[in-house]
């Protein structure tokens, strides 16, 4: 076959591809040009997702007539003075998106600069349509309409509407969390999901984006090393998420998604969090320009470092610093008003001559001090003999190290058991065998419980409610970005409930939105067992010690937690006596 030139429309939707694809995409292009401009407030809107409707809407120093025709032609931009490109200092920069954008959608551009009249221009699929005056206040207004309408192959791909406009809101609040100095306002069919205002400081930025109670429950990180700059905000350990999607990267103002920060952030916190768990952080790096590529990626949504090792170990340096220094707030310790709620205080008894003998009987006096009352009735624990280690596999409980291990003695050696991982994978099995019989019994809550998320979290849980109750979890929507939760799972009881729908929210995000719930049955009902399972740090008696062990004996994959991790393990008694030298 001999070689042939591409006809242009052909080369434009190649370009497209590269650079748009899907709203979130388009959007994302649409918005930096805005930042880029200068603009102050930014304003998006929104119709089935963006697929229908993306409009950004901005404040900044808007095109002349001459520019807005430049500008809607390939490889022509603003933001390169000259051919340094290494340089560049802009978020976009290859001039790319308004042609490409205009090449697979119906786009409509109207700019005003400062002091002129404004202007319109209008593109259908890379055809320009029509152009002429335009009535707008200073800055520009950019529509894009029927996003790959002409272009079935592509259309055919996108994703759900909901999907769809889970995306742009994404896209959204890393750049808004990038320009705290900007406002940022995004509505989706006439309802504002995302606000903003301008002169936030950046952990207030970050948490009015993410979640506001990471405000209380993080630290700021503040690291320079060799002409970098690394910033940005930290969750205590404690306050963690089911997945690692709540982890932003910034280089030099640019979000970018980058493998480096996802290794960096589980070094960092590898010895304080469960390797399940995931902490929420956003960080900004400020580096020189000749010391990362920001080229790499048509979509410039990643980027290389020349000395990646360095940010690697600037990242887990400056978390762990951070983390270091909170101190005890690591830990998330209780507030002291609640901890005065547990102070006990004596008791004031009546005057002596009014007290009944039979109180007076129960009274200890201390006349140089105080005097307290002890309980009129007392439970006191029944001692039996402990029971033969004989006739049990995992043996009889002696005993519980640091409120987290079980030690029992076997006939043949002895037993250590991790609590929570064993109750953990005991709930996930009771579960599977009520889901093999119908459906989990649920608890209804006294008080329905609100949980608040994020609008998109609740669309997702929303969109799997009937599914959700046959796991005995009952919700409603209760708002635009709340969850009314009116029942639980019977066996899990009612306890971080918040915490439970927010990893729940999490995984369903994780899940391919083609698989039904119940393809994920162990990914869900594993999340919930995890909210259900006896917490390590709980003090057990011998009695719970020893139900614990009965039930994992029966119970099929006992020996593993949801997660692969073993469960127990034995020191049989010829590994003891090696331990001792009698072998």
């Amino acid at each position: 076959m001999s070689i042939r030139r591409l006809p242009e429309h052909l080369v434009n939707r190649i370009a497209a591809g590269e650079v748009v694809e899907r709203p979130a995409s388009a959007l994302k292009e649409l918005v930096e040009n805005a930042i880029d401009a200068g603009a102050a407030r930014i304003a998006v809107r929104l119709s089935a997702g963006g697929i229908e409707l993306i409009e950004v809407i901005d404040d900044g120093c808007g095109m002349a007539p001459a520019e807005m025709a430049l500008a809607l032609e390939r490889h022509a931009t603003s933001k390169l003075p000259d051919d340094a490109i290494e340089a560049v200092s802009t978020l976009g920069f290859r001039g790319e998106a308004l042609p490409s954008i205009a090449s697979v959608a119906r786009l409509t551009l109207e700019s005003r600069v400062r002091g002129a009249d404004g202007w319109m221009r209008a593109v259908d699929n890379g055809a320009v349509e029509r152009e002429g005056p335009a009535a707008l206040p200073p800055g520009t207004r950019i529509r894009v309409e029927g996003l790959f309408e002409r272009v079935p192959a592509r259309r055919k791909f996108l994703r759900s509407a909901r999907s769809e406009y889970a995306a742009c809101v994404d896209a959204v609040r890393r750049l808004a969390m990038a320009r705290p100095d900007i406002g940022f306002t995004l509505e989706h069919e006439g309802r504002k999901a995302l606000s903003v205002q301008p002169g936030d400081d950046r952990p207030a930025r970050v948490a009015a984006l993410t979640d506001r109670a990471l405000a209380e429950n993080s630290v700021a990180v503040d690291l320079a090393r060799e002409g970098i700059m690394l910033g940005g905000v930290a969750g205590l350990p404690t306050f963690n998420r089911g997945v690692a999607d709540h982890q932003y990267l910034f280089v030099n103002g640019r979000p970018v998604k980058d493998r480096l920060l996802v290794g960096a952030v589980r070094g960092a916190y590898a010895d304080v969090l469960a390797r399940d768990r995931h902490p929420v952080v956003a960080l900004f790096l400020d580096v020189p320009p000749d010391m990362v590529d920001v080229n790499v990626h048509p979509a410039k949504t990643e980027v290389r470092f020349r000395d990646p090792a360095l940010v690697r170990g600037m990242i887990v340096s400056g978390l762990r610093r951070a983390l270091d220094e909170a101190g005890h707030r690591s830990v998330q310790r209780p507030s002291e008003a609640a901890l005065g709620a547990w102070q006990s205080e004596a008791p004031l008894l009546p005057a002596e001559g009014q007290r009944s003998p039979a109180a007076s009987q129960h009274v200890v006096w201390d006349r140089r001090t105080s005097f307290i009352a002890p309980p009129m009735a007392r439970s006191e624990p029944a001692y039996a003999p402990p029971p033969e280690a004989i006739s049990y596999p995992l043996g009889v409980a002696r005993g519980q190290v640091a409120k987290t291990y079980i030690v029992a003695e076997a006939e043949d050696g002895l037993v250590i058991v991790d609590q929570h991982a064993a109750h953990e994978r005991l709930v996930l099995e009771r579960m599977r065998g009520a889901m093999e019989g119908g459906a989990v019994a649920a608890q209804a809550l006294l008080l329905p419980e609100v949980v608040e998320l994020e609008e998109s979290a609740c669309d997702r849980l929303e969109a799997r409610i009937s599914e959700l109750a046959e796991f005995g979890l009952e919700l409603e929507r209760f708002g635009p970005a709340a969850m009314l939760v009116r029942a639980t799972p019977a066996m899990l009881g009612s306890g971080d409930i918040k915490g439970l729908v927010a990893d729940l929210a999490d995984e369903l995000a994780a899940f391919d939105q083609a698989l039904s719930l119940k393809e994920r049955l162990d990914h869900v009902a594993a999340t919930m067992a995890c909210h259900g399972s006896v917490r390590a740090g709980r003090v057990l008696s011998v009695a719970e010690m020893n139900a614990l062990l009965r039930e994992m004996e029966v119970t099929p994959h006992s020996g593993q937690c949801n997660h692969g991790r073993p469960t127990w393990v034995k020191l049989a008694h010829g590994d003891i006596e090696k331990l001792f030298g009698r072998k």
